[in-house]
């Protein structure tokens, strides 16, 4: 079990190297658009209750932004990532 864990904390210590597999990009879009979706259910659990649920605007633009920009970023970069070779 103790292995396990250290396998998977050594795992999440790989996301930061240089040489990885992992696109950070995405990642930080897919989080991103987990709070969006968070906010979406939250928003309907709270309108079927009767009351309402008060989200800044700035902040829910700025996922928007982030989803948008990661994404858009991670596809950028394989389009043109491969023109050198």
């Amino acid at each position: 079990m103790f292995k396990y864990i250290k396998d998977k904390i050594m795992g999440f210590k790989n996301l930061f190297d240089d040489d990885n597999n992992i696109n950070e990009k995405s990642v930080v879009g897919f989080l991103a658009f987990a709070v969006m979706v968070i906010f979406a259910v939250a928003d309907l659990v709270t309108g079927y209750i009767g009351t309402d649920l008060v989200i800044n605007e700035f902040i829910y633009d700025s996922f928007v932004w982030i989803v948008l920009g990661a994404f858009g970023i991670a596809e950028v970069g394989k389009v043109f990532g491969n023109r050198g070779k």
